[in-house]
């Protein structure tokens, strides 16, 4: 039986409020010119219940570049395509690692050690593209974020996406490393092209929200009765969203915020409360594992008042 929030609206008003009033904000990343011209400032919040409820607060439909939030999607994506063979070139476990770190992938053939570090979505990103043009890939992936989140406004920021092609020379080592042990199939180029595109989608806390509400309801919307994976399927997803969302700080994560999430460097973290919602935080400043700073806080601040954490009360 699905049910309401109860105080939803006034919970997420008050944590948005608390958020705007602190002044620690971590930073905004800086690897990525365009990232780093934003303004650490902002603050949204967005949380859809089961009955679809939708409370948000702060600045929670100004788009944002999503980054690494993508690979929740192209995971899903991949899944589809490949079923559990997608298991065979890429992991499941927490690395431990810095989310580019390319030491690990020397110890491990090549192998990513999860599909959400920067080497593991590189090898999912690869395996949506085979057997299309790069563009085509792409529209694929844009689609279906469009299609989850029911806005078919959701673009790519161009400008983010160049900006990573010209400095994306690590992940272009991963990319390459990888295409030594014949983890990719297709031209290093053509997959990276790809990657750093998704990465640069721009959404804004609604739409992600919105997005994401299958994985809060066993593999389908509640709104609108379609199913998007299996039950299994989306507890596998929220598996891995949880022991490896937040690259080395997963862990931190799972014991303050005790929900499935995944973060990007653009300041984005969705996060899962199965059974009762789908959230999205939006606060650019970082911190030391490239996590939103005032986002986790506010996980953990909305978990906590409203009883979330998939651990109990």
């Amino acid at each position: 039986m699905s049910m309401a929030i109860p105080d939803l609206q006034d919970v997420v008003a008050e944590i948005a409020d608390e958020m705007r009033q602190r002044v620690d904000r971590g930073d905004v990343a800086t690897y990525i010119p365009e990232l780093a011209r934003v303004d650490p400032g902002h603050f949204g919040i967005a949380v859809i219940d089961a009955e679809g409820h939708v409370a948000t607060g702060g600045d929670a439909d100004t788009p944002f570049s999503i980054q690494s939030i993508s690979k929740v999607f192209t995971l899903t994506l991949a899944l589809g395509l490949a079923g559990d063979r997608l298991w065979q070139r890429v992991g499941r476990e927490p690395s431990g690692s810095r989310f580019n770190s390319i030491v690990q992938l020397e110890s491990e053939r090549g192998i990513p050690r999860n599909p959400f570090i920067n080497a593991g979505a590189i090898a999912v990103t690869d395996l949506i593209l085979s057997g299309h043009q790069p563009r085509e890939a792409l529209g694929e992936i844009l689609r279906f974020l469009q299609f989850l989140a029911d806005d078919t406004t959701i673009q790519i920021d161009k400008a983010v996406a160049a900006s990573e092609q010209r400095t994306g020379f690590r992940n272009a080592a991963l990319a390459n490393y990888m295409k030594s042990y014949g983890v990719l199939d297709n031209p290093v180029d053509f997959t990276l092209g790809v990657y750093f595109h998704h990465c640069a989608i721009s959404m804004s806390c609604r739409q992600l929200a919105t997005a994401g509400r299958f994985l809060a309801h066993l593999g389908r919307n509640p709104s609108t009765g379609f199913s998007v994976v299996t039950p299994e399927r989306a507890r596998r997803i929220n598996a891995v969203m949880l022991t490896c969302g937040h690259y080395d700080g997963s862990g931190e994560f799972a014991y303050r915020v005790g929900l499935p999430g995944k973060s990007g460097v653009g300041g984005g973290i969705i996060a899962i409360a199965p059974g009762k919602a789908s959230i999205a935080v939006w606060s650019p400043g970082l911190d030391e594992s490239g996590n939103s700073h005032l986002g986790r806080i506010a996980l953990e601040a909305l978990a906590k008042r409203l009883n979330l954490s998939i651990f109990g009360s």
